[in-house]
């Protein structure tokens, strides 16, 4: 308890953020449209928000409610001009469900020249979150950005000196084709589009490409960074790690973690980390190294892994490329082990359990491809969005099981309740990242591990499924349809998702959407 005390006072002592008081909501404007834009130096037509990629940073303080307005002006006729946007990692509360934003569960898209305005109310969250496109595969095309929730008495504010709009690092894939196009592709051969580039915050290179300069984080010595990383990615799984500068991980998709010291952390499509580095290197230049895997390179020789990467630039250092040997990252160096990961705390979204509650109701699913076709099923179902959404089924009176088309792989769940869902071993190695909306999970067995922790295990909102058979539990306290896809969207957009409603009695009875929210469907 005495090094609680003075863990606390030093934190109030040491310089870090300083926030204004929140004033309840915080409004941003979001204009969709195409634009050409070349992040690797190929230019395309694009989709982004505000003329940029990645868009333009969302940021909060704990307890505001964000308003943010969508502007549709799409009008490139080879890409979906409809748009949805998603707030990932954000708990919408039941009340709230219909500005959840994923297509065809919870809304109907925005039409091309419409508008809509999305009102997300952060409660106690806080963390590293982004937003994109939920439309199909639309995000490919540029539509992502970060969502920043700044906490004033975070508990581990004593450990950085620094955390502002300059210490988010943003990676993602990038295609220099059209989504539509690989879409199509895809469903033709079975094969999943391969990204020309990864980019780090925005900018990459692609092989035989120009060289577009690296993005830089400035750095000043003495100090110490949160780094807030980011995995925007379709599929991409990027390895990051900074020369010379080790990794104390703090936050995981939201929740604030044990310290906890690495070299390198894999990132899966949609996940988030906060890193702690520290300035104490010579003045130099560093790399930051985002290697990244995504399929055979061999499918496009555009892609060369080891051109994705940034530069930690110390004040004082010269404006130039590190003048070391671009690595994957250190070769003998300690890599995450994600059953590693704890809580900071107990289970403050539950405080009624002191561990992982023991699951009332489980659920196995068992994932599966269709060789040589883009298709993927979930217990032998390949999911199809509706032509009504579920929510909107729900509202009308939907609330079991049989109610719903079996290709809409729905799941009706009771209230109150400890949900387990296990994930099989299998043949594939490769993980997928499932991603809940509406809530995260404990992670009993992580792939990364044979372990099973009840006791107190991580909390998160995207986890690898694959290799050893993965488990997590959540709880049904907050109703709503809640879509549970894989967030390499090309295998969403191929079927391998699902919705798990969470008392559609509750849903029917407090969900209550706005007229703006009804007109969005088409009559």
């Amino acid at each position: 308890m005495q090094l609680l005390l003075v863990s606390t006072l030093f934190a109030f002592l040491r310089p870090h953020p300083v926030f204004a008081a929140p004033s309840g909501v915080k409004t941003f404007t979001l204009d969709i449209a195409n634009k050409d834009l070349a992040p690797d130096g190929q230019m395309r037509s694009t989709v982004v928000a505000n003329g940029q990629y990645p868009g333009p940073a969302i940021t909060a303080v704990k307890g505001q409610t964000l308003r943010v307005t969508v502007n549709n002006k799409l009008t490139d006729p080879t890409m979906r001009r409809s748009t949805t946007v998603s707030f990932d990692g954000v708990f919408q509360t039941t009340q709230n469900a219909y500005n959840e934003g994923s297509a065809f569960v919870t809304t109907c898209p925005i039409a091309p020249n419409a508008s809509y305005i999305y009102e997300v109310s952060l409660g106690d969250q806080t963390g590293t979150f982004w937003y994109h496109s939920e439309l199909s595969v639309q995000y490919v095309d540029g539509l992502r950005g970060p969502l920043i929730v700044y906490d004033p008495q975070d508990p581990l504010a004593h450990l950085y000196d620094v955390d502002d709009l300059s210490t988010i690092i943003q990676l993602g894939d990038w295609w220099q084709t059209s989504s539509e196009t690989l879409l199509a592709a895809y469903q033709g051969d079975g094969v999943v589009p391969i990204s020309d580039s990864g980019t780090v915050n925005g900018i990459g290179r692609f092989q035989g490409g120009p060289e577009v300069p690296f993005a830089v984080t400035q750095v000043v010595s003495g100090k110490r960074y949160r780094l807030r990383i980011i995995n925007e990615s379709a599929r991409n799984v990027f390895t990051v790690s900074i020369d010379n500068h080790p990794l104390t991980i703090i936050e995981a998709d939201g929740v604030a973690t044990v310290p906890h010291t690495v070299d390198l952390i894999e990132m899966l499509a949609g996940q988030r980390y906060s890193v702690v580095i520290t300035a104490d290197q010579p003045v130099a230049n560093y790399w930051l190294n985002a290697p990244f895997t995504g399929g055979s390179p061999a499918r496009n020789l555009h892609q060369n892994a080891t051109l994705s990467r940034s530069i930690l630039r110390y004040k004082g250092a010269p404006i130039a490329e590190p003048t070391t040997p671009w690595t994957a990252g250190p070769a003998n160096g300690t890599s995450l082990v994600e059953a590693d990961l704890r809580p900071l705390d107990a289970i403050p979204a539950c405080p009624t359990f002191s561990s992982a509650p023991t699951p009332d109701v489980n659920i196995t699913l068992d994932l599966t491809v269709v060789p040589n076709a883009a298709i993927w099923n979930v217990n032998n179902v390949s999911y199809l969005p509706p032509k009504v959404p579920t929510l909107n089924q729900i509202l009308a009176g939907a609330d079991t099981q049989v109610d719903f088309n079996v290709t809409e792989n729905t799941f009706v769940l009771p209230a109150n309740k400890t949900v387990q869902i296990s994930f099989p071993p299998t043949d594939d190695d490769d993980a997928h990242p499932l991603h809940l909306h509406g809530n995260n999970f404990w992670v009993i067995k992580s792939m990364s591990s044979t372990d099973i922790n009840t006791v107190n295990p991580i909390r998160r909102d995207v986890v690898g499924v694959g290799g050893s058979g993965t488990t997590i539990r959540f709880r049904t306290d907050n109703a709503g349809p809640w879509f549970f896809h894989c967030h390499i969207f090309w295998h969403k957009a191929a079927g391998l998702a699902t919705v798990m409603v969470a008392d559609p009695e509750a849903i029917q009875k407090e969900t209550k959407p706005s007229k703006a929210w009804n007109a969005l469907c088409p009559a």
